[in-house]
């Protein structure tokens, strides 16, 4: 996007892949002396800087810092002030530079650099949070070797932590209490943390594989501790793993996680000091569902691992996002499925990206998982970065396998070890350890869309021969019109119409765009079974017939691939019907029957397959998306189901009860198969439905459970609806992460009043703008309610966007989060198009203005 006057007449800069250049400073060593309050807290920053390039002043950024004092070689220096940043002429080739600076934590509504949440001094850095704590060259290839002190009230701060190791601890006089530590390994400051609080610690400990012990430490307010010690045993688990799976072993003596209540993102990787939004570490049964649980297990794994994949090699610059989280999130992916089920973990993943990242890839925000420019660098920790990003990681994998994935990644880690490396750099070392060319894999990393591949199978009886035909198409994007075909590997499979036989299982590297594949010994029509395990993020178009996907929905013996064919059948039925009036529902009801019975089947498996497609998914198969029409042919089809399968709903919700909780693949998949059953039952219209649902969420000793319950009761015009939600609210009003489940809940539902609910809902006393976490359980979750969102009337839209300007006032990176829903107005019909055209205006047009949502709103104006 070329550079646009802001509405405030401030000119945004824009930030460009290509003009990357070294830093002309490096700081190898860095002390930093904090003396802590929550109103004023002083920073003294003493940094040994060496030059690393032509003879330019010291540059060093800062954002809303007073500035107190300037010393070079412990002398009063020259300096001056230029866009907040601190430009300071040296001579030498080397200096010491201290500075001082005050800020004021308690006022930091951003939550970013240095703030206060609930009483606990806190850090988030990540990605240019640093230079509002002080003045110092903030960005990820400047790697320094950092000491810290901190003084503060002993009273009110009892417990100093920061990165790397602890050194000493001392008292301080006049109730005031310091502690020092040293971080050995050089990092960035992104990753720079400091926790002062009042907190209590679950301790454990870890003994590396070479013998080394780890103490390891979670901190949280007292009254939490108990509902710590699942993220404990994710930690534990994730490092064993990691050890195990990449030889990849921990370097300090400890390594603590904190947890927070107001937190920008889900958690941070600061080297050795994690601090995490509460929500992916506070669990027990009564409170966390078992998507929290498996949440905070993989939140826990994903940030530990970040400790080689991001800490001990780090990004070059921020357009390298991916090559840190990309990698990450398939790590975090990987270790999730080997500790549950790995083929409902997949369905899990690739639901999301098909949900978050592949609109993003359709809409006016798309850009590659190596972007080439950015106003705001927070504005790209997108699905496309992490998911797509983490999907073609897993295609590597899937080319070279196993050994050969990890050869790359052991050297990748060796060979950048203290770096701050590049995406080339982590594709080089795939390369080099197999001898292998992704020179046109390559690709996946400079363009944007989601490839669409074309398969069409022929089969000549006579000749026991089968053609595959397959053709790609990557669509244009923004800034991208025309491009090339890109290496997509697809797993493939023939099976037998009549016998079911499986006549071929290949790995397809499908890299031009008409490619065909023959098939020989296939002695009958064979059905295809393409893109198994979901081997490559595209959108399959096949032609298979529904008798074709019903067959594979009860016979493909890949997981991923026989879910698939269900919900291609699923979505072809609705399609027909709300395109041609088409209303035939036997085949779905005969599929989802064989899936029920099926006793060969995990019941975790049975829950995700036999789900509808969401609103969202159908209308991203429609040319214009039509909300009332895609809800009225979803809600048929449910009542179909459920009515025809009545009895077999009923005795799927009696089996899977349980009577106590507990917490493994197997409960967890009887509980997600029985709250399925009951959204069944209760669509089916029988009567006792809502009172079915009432005694599950007064009897149930689980939160999953419950809020299975409540989901349904809140979808339904039932008595029990308001019963159930009064009891929840009264329940755990006093519990801030629960009372997230009672706002979400509410936004998602599909009755006629949701808009108006949820409306009311943000002048609820319980409401904050304040908390992200508030704000993503009402506003983002509303925002993803395709037929409340997008009501005829368009205040849906205004709702957001009111949302979106009183955010932005306090947190710009939470208020530029909710805005890509508003840009997807090409999608819809020409009324709501400029109903949502008309608040991206609004929103640009306002004075004061962020950068971080004037480049979403721009951006998705087109």
């Amino acid at each position: 996007m070329p550079d646009a006057p802001h509405s405030t007449a401030v000119m945004p800069v824009t930030i460009r892949r290509e003009d990357y250049s070294p830093p002309a400073w490096l700081v190898p060593e860095i002390a930093l002396d904090f003396d802590l309050a929550a109103d004023r807290t002083t920073v003294t920053a003493t940094l040994k800087v060496e030059r690393n390039g032509p003879p330019v002043p010291l540059r060093l950024d800062g954002e809303d810092l007073k500035l107190v004092s300037v010393k070079v070689d412990g002398k009063p220096a020259d300096h001056a002030l230029e866009n907040d940043a601190l430009v300071i002429p040296i001579a030498g080739r080397s200096a010491t530079v201290e500075t001082v600076v005050e800020i004021a934590p308690a006022a930091n509504s951003q939550l970013m650099g240095l703030y206060e949440s609930g009483g606990i001094l806190c850090t988030q850095c990540e990605a240019e949070g640093f230079r509002r704590i002080t003045f110092f060259p903030d960005r990820p290839d400047v790697l320094s070797r950092y000491r810290v002190r901190m003084t503060a009230d002993k009273a009110a701060y009892p417990v100093l932590l920061a990165n790397g190791d602890p050194v000493r601890t001392g008292d301080a006089g006049d109730g005031r209490h310091w502690a020092q530590w040293r971080d050995p390994f050089p990092k960035p400051s992104y990753l720079f943390a400091l926790v002062a609080g009042d907190l209590a610690a679950n301790r454990d400990s870890f003994v590396t594989k070479s013998g080394r012990n780890v103490d390891l430490g979670i901190w949280v307010r007292a009254a939490d501790l108990p509902k710590t010690h699942h993220a404990m045993s994710a930690l534990k688990a994730a490092m064993a793993w990691d050890e195990h799976v990449y030889g990849r072993e921990y370097d300090l003596a400890v390594f603590n996680i904190v947890a927070v209540s107001d937190f920008n993102f889900g958690a941070m990787e600061n080297k050795g000091l994690n601090i995490f939004n509460s929500r992916y570490i506070l669990a027990d049964p009564d409170t966390a569902t078992d998507a929290d649980y498996d949440a905070i297990a993989g939140v826990v794994a994903h940030e530990y691992f970040h400790n080689w994949s991001g800490n001990r090699v780090t990004c070059r610059d921020w357009f390298q996002l991916s090559l840190k989280e990309g990698f990450t999130v398939f790590r975090d992916q990987s270790f999730s499925a080997d500790q549950g089920s790995a083929a409902v973990k997949r369905i899990e993943d690739v639901r999301a990206l098909r949900a978050a990242q592949f609109p993003e890839d359709a809409g006016p925000l798309a850009h590659p998982i190596r972007p080439e420019s950015y106003i705001e660098i927070s504005n790209f920790y997108t699905a496309t970065i992490y998911n797509k990003g983490a999907e073609v990681i897993r295609m590597m994998h899937t080319m070279l396998g196993a050994d050969g994935f990890r050869a790359g990644s052991d050297l990748y880690f060796e060979a950048n070890d203290g770096t701050a490396a590049s995406c080339e750099d982590f594709v080089r070392a795939m390369e080099e350890a197999n001898g292998a060319d992704l020179g046109r894999f390559r690709l996946w990393y400079s363009q944007a869309g989601t490839p669409r591949v074309r398969a069409s199978l022929a089969h000549k009886a006579g000749e026991g021969r089968a053609h595959l035909v397959l053709e790609q198409e990557v669509p244009p994007t923004p800034g991208q019109p025309d491009k090339q075909p890109m290496p997509i590997p697809l797993k493939v499979a023939l099976f037998g119409e009549l016998t079911g036989e499986k006549y071929a299982d290949r790995l397809v590297l499908l890299e031009d765009a008409r490619q065909e594949v023959t098939f020989d010994g296939v002695g009958e029509r064979p059905i295809l079974s393409i893109n198994r395990g979901f081997s490559a993020p595209v959108i399959v178009e096949s032609g298979r017939t529904s008798a074709d996907l019903a067959f594979l929905s009860a016979h493909d013996d890949d997981p991923f691939a026989r879910y698939e064919a269900m919900q291609q059948l699923m979505l072809e039925t609705l399609l027909a019907a709300i395109r041609d009036g088409k209303v035939d529902h036997r085949p779905v009801i005969h599929a989802v029957r064989r899936t029920l019975t099926d006793e060969q089947l995990d019941p975790a498996f049975i829950a995700e397959t036999v789900l509808l497609p969401s609103e969202a998914f159908i209308g991203d198969h429609m040319p214009v998306v039509d909300p009332e029409a895609i809800h009225a042919a979803r809600d048929a089809l449910r009542v179909a189901i459920g009515g025809e399968l009545e009895n077999l709903w009923r005795d799927a919700y009696a089996a899977n009860a349980a009577n106590r909780f507990e917490y493994s693949p197997a409960a967890k998949g009887a509980r997600r198969l029985r709250t399925v059953a009951l959204g069944y039952l209760a669509a089916s219209g029988a009567a006792d439905a809502p009172a079915l649902a009432l005694r599950q969420f007064e009897k149930a000793d689980n939160m999953t459970d419950r809020q299975g319950a409540l989901g349904t009761l809140a979808n339904s015009y039932a008595p029990e609806r308001d019963q159930a939600l009064a009891a929840f609210y009264e329940r755990f009003q006093g519990n801030p992460l629960v009372l997230d489940k009672w706002f979400t809940v509410q936004a998602f539902a599909t009755r006629d009043d949701t808009l108006e609910t949820v409306i009311a809902l943000a002048g609820h006393p319980a409401f904050t703008l304040a908390n992200p976490n508030r704000m993503r359980a009402l506003v983002a979750a509303f925002s993803s309610n395709q037929r409340a969102f997008h009501d005829p009337s368009g205040r849906g839209y205004a709702f957001l966007a009111d949302m979106v300007l009183a955010v932005d006032k306090l947190n710009p990176q939470t208020a530029a989060r909710l805005v890509p829903p508003l840009g997807r107005w090409r999608r819809f019909d020409a009324d709501r198009a400029a109903l949502m055209k008309a608040q991206l205006q609004r929103i640009v047009d306002t004075p004061g203005l962020s950068k971080d949502v004037f480049e979403q709103a721009s951006k998705s104006l087109g």
